[in-house]
């Protein structure tokens, strides 16, 4: 299957795919997706199919408006409104009750549904053709490297879909921060673009955790999970004669300096560690980023890698 611009026409084919039940892959701002209609069993089960994916990780429902998320839910809180109004269309999920009429595979039979409100121009074009919400898990082998790029999407995967959209690199390149507004505190499930803070900012009290042994509300809850092939160590220092991720001048080819900036590093972490995995190498070392707040999402994501988390 080659790639496809994302051309008016383009958009009306995979509009018209989906519609019929199908799957296609489409980007976001922060990974490519696996896109179908959200409120068809059949065609999200495909979804759950195709990527290998275990029926207890829920999916993120992707919507064009505040109006739409509302139809998803039984609850439109105080909370939610605040932070849709603060950070959509943007990398912000929001897990909250879900209505009767969203099917249970989609939620993977939990009570509650996760929302997002993507940007990406492409995306949003394919929403609006589509008329329906969409589910859009990244486009990946279960627990493998998310694509940020049309090209570093699974061969496994490019087989199964008919239309694969391409939008160009991902923004931002790391999933969306999940929090979970169902309960009476408001709960970090995934770390993200969307810092603690920030969301702290708008809501005005601190954020929980989700309990270790918790239900998984969100997807990116296992403890391995957005991982290369190879063994992923992280360390303080990377030997310098082995494959890794380092902050000073490379070594060899084998290793990539990652930029200081977690916005930056996180845009550029997975295309990094494909790199290092498509070259064979069995293990592949990270020095360690800082432990300070806006480091969340990316040391989430490398424990991850790793195995560790």
């Amino acid at each position: 299957m080659s790639l496809t611009a994302p051309t008016p026409n383009a958009l009306h084919e995979a509009a018209e795919e989906i519609r019929a039940g199908g799957v296609v892959v489409m980007p976001t701002e922060t990974v490519y997706g696996l896109a179908c209609d959200a409120l068809n069993p059949q065609a999200v089960r495909k979804v759950f199919e195709i990527k290998g994916r275990p029926s207890d990780n829920p999916l993120i429902v992707h919507v064009l408006s505040i109006e739409q998320a509302k139809s998803l839910t039984t609850s439109w809180n105080d909370a939610a409104e605040k932070l849709a109004q603060a950070f959509w269309p943007g990398p912000l999920t929001l897990v909250l009750p879900k209505a009767a009429h969203v099917p249970s595979v989609t939620t993977s039979g939990l009570s509650t549904v996760a929302i997002r409100m993507p940007r990406h121009h492409v995306c949003r074009a394919l929403l609006e053709a589509c008329g329906t919400p969409l589910a859009a898990p990244s486009a990946n082998v279960f627990m493998g490297l998310s694509p940020t790029r049309a090209d570093h999407i699974d061969p496994e995967i490019l087989v199964e879909v008919p239309i694969i959209l391409d939008g160009g690199p991902c923004e931002i390149g790391l999933e969306s921060t999940v929090l979970d507004l169902s309960g009476e505190n408001p709960r970090v499930l995934r770390p993200g673009a969307i810092t603690r803070a920030e969301v702290q900012a708008v809501l005005g009290r601190p954020l929980g955790d989700a309990p270790p042994g918790d239900v998984r509300r969100s997807p990116g809850m296992y403890s391995r999970h957005y991982a290369p092939r190879a063994v992923v160590k992280i360390v303080d220092e990377a030997p310098k004669g082995e494959a890794g991720l380092v902050f000073t001048d490379a070594a060899h080819e084998g290793q990539v300096r990652m930029p200081r900036n977690p916005a930056a590093y996180g845009s550029g972490l997975y295309s990094a560690l494909r790199r290092l995995d498509q070259a064979g190498h069995e293990v592949i070392y990270v020095e360690a980023p800082p432990t300070t707040p806006e480091w969340e999402a990316v040391n989430d994501r490398i424990r991850k890698a790793s195995g560790t988390s």
